[in-house]
């Protein structure tokens, strides 16, 4: 997939006025979205919160991710009581091959192994092994991200297994694999979107997943 990511931060705790112009910023590329979102299912009580949007080469929104649970943040000696509890539901529009708006070029199609390297790269943001040195970490991230694109070209290989889980209440298959940094999940919806998911501290055998009714309280 050739997109670009627009981080979305939370908006920074700030006078009235400031703070609302940065919630409504990072609001706006999910309201310019033409799908449906996803997140956790209502059986999920804890905070949720935006995080990014990625577009296309047109500028059309092509996916995005909305966290739950501990925002995670990268470091490098976390033991494991202090490992946030998290899970990362990532939403990618369901597209054939198509010309993009200006009619000069074609958009690459996307998949439910889309959703997987999503998902898989997005784990990897905020993982860190604790025994590697900060200098080392953009090689180990360049060569974990070749891994997680091979790992979502080859869905059914070994390293996937099949998961069956809510959405819109309808149990339904999903890709799934563990590793020691985390979970990784991704499968297809009925209403024409691929949903990825990620996540560490959370079982992954236990969520479901829903359109987001109003992606605006998020803000």
């Amino acid at each position: 997939m050739e997109t670009t990511s627009q981080a979305v931060e939370q908006a920074p705790t700030a006078e009235g006025g400031q703070q609302a112009a940065a919630a409504r910023r990072t609001v706006d590329g999910y309201l310019r979205a033409s799908f449906p979102w996803y997140g956790l299912d209502e059986a999920f009580t804890g905070p949720r919160w935006l995080m990014q949007v990625g577009t296309a080469a047109d500028g059309t929104v092509a996916h995005g991710s909305i966290g739950h649970g501990d925002e995670p943040v990268v470091r490098a000696e976390v033991t494991a009581e202090e490992r946030e509890r998290f899970a990362v539901v990532v939403t990618v529009a369901a597209h054939p091959v198509r010309r993009s708006a200006d009619g000069t070029g074609l958009l690459e199609a996307t998949s439910v192994s889309s959703a997987a390297w999503l998902a898989g790269v997005g784990l990897l943001s905020f993982t860190w092994p604790g025994q590697m040195d900060h200098t080392l970490r953009d090689d180990w991230l360049d060569q974990q991200t070749e891994t997680a694109w091979a790992l979502a070209d080859d869905l059914d290989g070994p390293e996937w297994s099949t998961l069956s889980l809510p959405v819109d209440g309808v149990p339904t298959p999903f890709h799934y694999r563990e590793s020691e940094f985390g979970w990784v999940l991704a499968g297809s919806t009925e209403q024409g979107v691929h949903v990825g998911a990620y996540g560490r501290g959370m079982s992954a055998y236990g969520i479901g997943f829903a359109v987001v009714k109003d992606i605006e309280q998020y803000a």
